[in-house]
């Protein structure tokens, strides 16, 4: 992987996380540079495993979702779940794969593409 696919990979795993966040409505200021630190630790974790890069999406998004219950609680919460009184989060699913996408690990469907959160929201 040269540099310019590096740089494309770590740019598309960025913009398709800020794109739920702001989905969801919670794209302030110090959630956008829990996004830009997961991304400078993936930007060296890929360049240690350069075929790892069809991964990044799914890792960016699961390390974000990590920061997020740390500092302000679960995100995103399932949409689908709404009126069972038991908020969750979504998972991002497969854990380690291409493709990645939101789920709902209790009703085993999934909701969305990571990065088209918004779809599901509406």
């Amino acid at each position: 992987m040269d540099r310019m696919e590096l740089e494309q990979a770590l740019h598309t795993a960025r913009a398709l996380v800020l794109a739920d966040l702001v989905a969801g409505d919670v794209a302030e200021a110090d959630v956008v540079s829990l996004v830009e630190d997961a991304i400078t630790h993936r930007r060296w974790w890929v360049e240690q495993w350069p075929e790892g890069a069809a991964y990044l999406v799914g890792l960016v998004a699961q390390d974000v979702q990590d920061a997020l219950l740390e500092r302000h609680g679960r995100w995103p919460l399932c949409p689908v779940c709404t009126d069972s009184g038991d908020p969750h989060a979504l998972e991002v699913e497969p854990e380690l794969g291409a493709d990645p996408h939101w789920a709902c690990a209790k009703q085993v469907v999934l909701v969305a593409p990571v990065g088209s959160l918004g779809k599901a929201l509406r």
